[in-house]
């Protein structure tokens, strides 16, 4: 029944990449210019490649499709399509708007078409019905070159700033569901941290799935925290009025 989920999700994910890069000039390679989250997803594909490389090399099977699952629907699915969402459906004609959508659309087939080739030799079947739909793929998946070659790069401080931001997100996310706040309840948030450069690019991020409204990031917060609810994490602290998260009419009666 997992397995079956799972092939649902890899089957799903690839319909909404084919969905966003039908009838757009989508090309078989990496684009030259990535976003924080472009190159966030690339590094994590390209550390997992080189750790089941290594798991094959030793016969640890099980271990190196463990960590193939995960990051398809940890990584890809979970974060890195979501994240592409405004990016790829906005109808925006701006020119920098346009370029970022055709850079999310190659960054999406791109790791797809790599996640495949890793995942073929466990599920062959499925991985070479998707790999065959994507544009500029050969006569079959397995004459592709594999994964795991010393040109795979990682960006580590780009990763790093995310990851940061990331579980920011996820702790604030955690709160509101124990508080049971209604996810078109946005807030405003002050965050105190040592990293500020992470949280001051990541303003969109935050908007859409920490639901903000504004955020205010500093090195200390002066602020008094009465009436506040703190969200906290390794590099971050974060202050959010409780009278935005809650209806207080509501919550007396």
């Amino acid at each position: 029944e997992a397995c079956a989920n799972f092939a649902n999700k890899l089957w799903n994910a690839s319909r909404y990449v084919h969905m966003n890069i039908d009838d757009h000039d989508v090309k078989n390679e990496l684009p030259k210019t990535l976003t924080t989250e472009d190159k966030w997803i690339v590094s994590t594909l390209n550390t997992v490649a080189k750790e089941v490389n290594e798991n094959l090399e030793k016969f640890e099977l099980g271990i190196a499709v463990q960590k193939i699952y995960e990051f398809i629907w940890d990584c890809y699915c979970d974060w890195y399509i979501e994240l592409t969402k405004t990016s790829v459906m906005s109808k925006n004609d701006d020119s920098s708007m346009s370029e970022r959508s055709l850079t999310a659309q190659n960054t999406l087939a791109y790791v797809l078409r790599e996640t495949l080739k890793l995942l073929h030799p466990f599920m062959p079947f499925i991985t070479e019905e998707i790999y065959q739909a994507l544009p500029g793929s050969a006569e079959t998946i397995m004459n592709e070159k594999w994964p795991g070659d010393e040109n795979m790069k990682v960006w580590a401080e780009d990763c790093a700033d995310f990851e940061k931001l990331m579980d920011y997100i996820k702790a604030v996310r955690a709160m509101r569901a124990e508080m049971n706040v209604h996810p078109a309840k946005k807030t405003s948030m002050v965050i105190e941290t040592a990293s500020p450069a992470a949280f001051e690019k990541g303003g969109a991020y935050l908007a859409r799935f920490a639901f903000a409204t504004d955020v205010t990031v500093t090195a200390k917060y002066e602020g008094s925290t009465d009436g506040m609810v703190n969200v906290a994490t390794p590099d971050a602290k974060g202050f959010i009025p409780m009278m935005e998260l809650i209806d207080r009419e509501k919550e007396l009666a």
